[in-house]
């Protein structure tokens, strides 16, 4: 009877989805680790994995003991593969059976948005050096996490991408903001595809720093526990020494290759016109091949909330960026493409969408405009008070 009960308690035994981890350093001096640790899920990020690491995060903020933070995944496959579809999903489907069509009245959506979006901005503003070892696959809430770090690694077995455009979504988590920061205005070339980053195009894009082996993730952290960490306003400056102690060079990959091709397709002024120019580059290439076949495939909806928030978020700070997507993207959980790409990929897998709307044509800017239609007054918005004072539109 012992026994059974025992089994049936480790059956029933809930793992953590993050892994919380100190190590010491030479001087006493701790280093906070964080693993996401959903493996079955490719580290997705659920709400509750989301809410752990932000309050964590949180926590070493404010320990003084705590000189730097590394946030990793467990598993050799990926670091973040993205958000909990499954669970979006669901919450959609809940949604659309209330007959309700106020976008707050998804609950889950709501509540997973606002505690993503909240998470992200904190690493970007993080105020000790934070450490993040992009391996694996690293894709849309995945890049979220990784983005705003302090210290970006990735290795050869990196691939970073927003591939929403597959699913009915755009590239959120402030992928807006960060988008349109790739050199050439190749950041629409890759919210419009989906088209995967190797290490070498990660660091061309702004979205990595520094190209180490994976190999050697023990050894660089065994050098960080031998550094004499002071809390002097120069420990980032001694992280940044470390890494590049380690660091290779990253042979460029196809986004650099095809650079002037692919500034070229989206020096258009319109839309119709930069998606035209895409599906006309003619490459042996295979992926460039791929990155127009996945833009033949996906969501015109998609393609026009990406390009058009690229548009508007030109001039915004990093916290107006967050509060316009999320208005967004409750939109998408109600009314747009989001819940039928989700079940063609992940559900049904039939991976036949039926994308509403069919054409880009039909996806006007007019049609656009209701996804940024604002339930709430300005000073009521749920991320109204992000980023008052620590950031600024540069």
């Amino acid at each position: 009877m012992e026994e059974r009960m025992n089994a049936v308690l480790e059956n029933e035994a809930v793992v953590a989805p993050v892994l919380i981890e100190e190590r010491g350093t030479a001087n006493g001096r701790r280093i906070g680790f964080a693993t996401l640790n959903a493996v079955a899920t490719l580290n997705g990020l659920s709400l509750s994995m989301a809410e752990l690491l932000d309050a964590q995060l949180l926590a070493w903020a404010q320990d003084e003991a705590v000189a730097v933070v590394v946030l990793q995944g467990a598993g050799e496959k990926a670091f973040c593969a993205g958000g909990d579809l499954h669970g979006l999903y669901r919450g959609m489907l809940e949604h659309r059976a209330s007959g309700s069509r106020d976008i707050r009245d998804n609950v889950h959506a709501r509540e997973f948005f606002e505690t993503e979006y909240r998470l992200d901005h904190r690493i970007h503003t993080y105020p000790k050096p934070l450490l993040c070892w992009g391996h694996g696959i690293v894709m849309g809430g995945g890049i979220g996490l990784m983005a705003g770090a302090s210290h970006r690694v990735v290795s050869e077995r990196s691939k970073l991408a927003f591939p929403e455009i597959t699913v009915g979504l755009y590239p959120d988590v402030g992928g807006s903001w960060l988008l349109n920061r790739v050199p050439q205005r190749a950041g629409l070339f890759l919210a419009l595809t989906g088209a995967p980053l190797n290490a070498g195009d990660a660091i061309h894009a702004g979205l990595a720093d520094h190209y180490l082996a994976e190999a050697q993730r023990e050894t660089l952290y065994a050098a960080l526990a031998a550094v004499n960490w002071a809390d002097d306003g120069d420990d980032a400056r001694r992280l940044s020494a470390v890494l590049k102690g380690c660091a290779e060079p990253a042979p460029p990959g196809p986004l650099q290759q095809h650079a002037a091709a692919i500034a070229a397709a989206c020096a258009h002024d319109d839309l119709p016109a930069v998606v035209e120019a895409i599906a006309a580059l003619d490459s042996d290439d295979a992926w460039l091949q791929n990155a127009r076949k996945t833009l033949a495939a996906g969501s015109p909806g998609s393609a026009r909330l990406g390009y058009e928030l690229q548009r508007r978020a030109a001039g915004l700070s990093l916290a107006d960026t967050f509060r316009l997507e999320y208005t967004a993207s409750l939109h998408c959980a109600a009314h747009g493409d989001f819940a039928e790409g989700i079940r063609a990929l992940l559900i049904d897998k039939d991976r036949t969408p039926r994308w509403n709307p069919a054409r880009l044509a039909e996806a006007t800017p007019a049609w656009a405009e209701t996804f940024f239609s604002a339930p709430w007054p300005t000073q009521a918005h749920p991320l109204a008070d992000l980023g008052a004072t620590t950031e600024t539109a540069a």
